[in-house]
């Protein structure tokens, strides 16, 4: 058997001794690396967060922030990851010690104080500092000072503006308007899933904004030009557990035949959860992440079909904007950090009646592919739960791919209502597709998470509007309408009585974004 080794900051260190339940953070706390600290648990602080080296494209890579408190140490056997330590010290660089440019624009503009979270800001400012996509617009110094003017707006968090919040594609907002893009290209969004209780996010908004591009001599940049470590198949048992990473679709199906309690892990992003506050050890877990079948993003004429193995960042980059109704979703769900390991078919297989994906997914109507040793078929999303935390999969079964039909409705909206902005799980979410035909409303889908014990259709609410005239007397009748929908109940998020007046507003205040004046003025 091969060792499982890790390639950190350069070096490459052993894993033979790990557990199938040991996290990346505290494997890379006992190997002496402390700079990421525990915050959470569960992936919302960013205080863990370093970078991996992930595909991008056929031959090259990004470097990608993600939490190292949810993934297992073993999912990263023969990968590359840099943490706080690693940035000012990367392979290739001089000897004599230097901070790395975010960190010096960090130290410069005070952005730590305790510095407990410095070091997960670091990690995520470093991804988006090396993100290829990324057009500074301006040398080092130019980007300063525009950084120094930037800071006369104001706001709550790392990610201050309303851009993508809940908005619809009638309202068309540009991203040259977004003002959570700094002047240097940097997009704020990638600082979302990081939280800071004492410096104060303004002088982290500045060291954000005053980054200039990478020198072409940075051997991180350098690094992106040549292909991400393909996976390697890994098998690892200790503490009465396995941990399994499948070299084919055959294995896997194999595997989970003989085991169909399996844990299937992509970005863990759920398990993660339950293994650190809950405490669930499960006896199989198995990396399905990098198989190439659970990772295709194809459209033709008729559909676009998603791999169920992508992250949620892979598919935002790859659709490029051409689903309207997704591309609203995206900023919403969870954060950055969250998103570059997350995919829809983790976040559909958990069955959550709160997950953010299903309500959009089901107002356009999409279907999954369910894969076994057996063959496949294809469930209407609308058919799939069954539940609480319960759907239509089989015993042996795995949640291949989702499929959106095509064309597309032509307005559409996502919104999610929760106590924050950002990072943060919905009391209510709501997805809708319209298409008129002359004023009339000739199709019409609904998705509602929330307010029952499975993401739902609001089938008398669509049934309401089909085939009447879009105006507000007859939308009026049908908010009222959606407002009846499902079972809310009260609890720590919000209560029933709320959930059911925020269903009311979603379609009155999605009827006021499709007229004319609206869209005048969003023109």
């Amino acid at each position: 058997m091969e060792r499982i080794q890790v390639t950190v900051n350069g070096q490459v260190r052993s894993c033979d001794g790990v557990g199938p339940h040991t996290n990346l953070l505290d494997w890379l706390r006992d190997e002496g690396l402390t700079g990421s600290k525990e915050g959470c648990a569960e992936g919302e602080c960013g205080a863990c967060a370093v970078m991996v080296s992930r595909p991008d494209g056929a031959d090259g890579s990004r470097w990608t922030s993600v939490n190292a408190c949810l993934p297992p140490a073993l999912a990263f056997d023969g990968q590359e990851i840099v943490t706080a330590e690693g940035l000012g010290t990367a392979p290739g660089a001089c000897a004599v010690k230097k901070l790395h440019p975010v960190q010096q624009e960090m130290a410069e503009r005070g952005g730590s104080q305790c510095g407990y979270c410095t070091p997960g800001f670091i990690c995520s400012m470093a991804a988006e500092y090396y993100r290829p996509e990324r057009s500074t617009g301006a040398s080092t110094g130019q980007a300063s000072n525009n950084a120094n003017n930037a800071t006369n707006e104001t706001g709550d968090g790392p990610a201050s503006g309303d851009h993508a919040r809940t908005g619809t594609s009638v309202v068309g907002e540009e991203h040259a308007a977004d003002h959570e893009s700094g002047p240097n290209g940097f997009d704020l969004h990638a600082l979302s899933g990081n939280l800071c209780r004492c410096t104060g996010y303004r002088p982290i908004r500045d060291a954000a904004y005053a980054l200039g591009a990478p020198q072409g001599t940075d051997p991180l940049l350098r690094r992106q030009d040549s292909p991400a470590p393909a996976a390697r198949p890994t098998r690892r048992m200790a503490d009465g557990a396995r941990f399994v990473r499948p070299q084919s679709m055959g294995e896997l199906f194999g595997l989970l035949g003989q085991n169909p309690e399996a844990k299937l892990v992509a970005g863990a992003t759920d398990l993660g959860v339950e293994v650190n506050l809950r405490h669930s050890r499960p006896s199989l877990v198995m990396a399905i992440d990098r198989l190439e079948p659970l990772r295709v993003l194809t459209v033709d004429a008729e559909r676009i079909e998603i791999g169920a193995a992508l992250t949620l960042s892979e598919v935002e980059r790859g659709l490029d904007g051409r689903v309207p109704l997704l591309n609203q979703l995206f900023p919403q769900f969870a954060s950055r950090l969250i998103r570059n390991a997350a995919s829809f078919g983790g976040n559909l297989s958990t069955g959550s009646p709160i997950g953010d994906s299903a309500p959009a997914l089901l107002a356009l109507n999409a279907s999954v592919v369910l894969a076994s040793a057996d063959g496949e078929r294809e469930v209407a999303l609308a058919e799939y739960f069954i539940g609480y935390r319960q759907s239509v999969r089989k015993p042996g079964e795995l949640l291949r791919a989702v499929r959106i039909p095509l064309p597309l409705a032509e307005q559409t909206a996502f919104y999610k209502i929760a106590k924050r902005r950002f990072d943060d799980i919905s009391s209510v979410a709501v997805g809708l597709a319209l298409q008129l035909d002359g004023g009339t409303v000739s199709s019409v889908r609904i998705g509602v998470g929330g307010v029952a014990a499975t993401p739902i259709r609001a089938l008398r609410t669509e049934e309401a509007l089909q085939g009447q005239p879009w105006t507000s007397e007859v939308v009026a009748v049908a908010s009222a309408v959606l407002a009846t929908e499902g079972t809310p109940i009260d609890d720590l998020r919000a209560s029933a009585r709320y959930r059911s007046a925020m269903l009311e507003q979603s379609l009155l205040r999605f009827y006021a974004q499709t007229q004319p004046a609206a869209l005048e003025v969003t023109r």
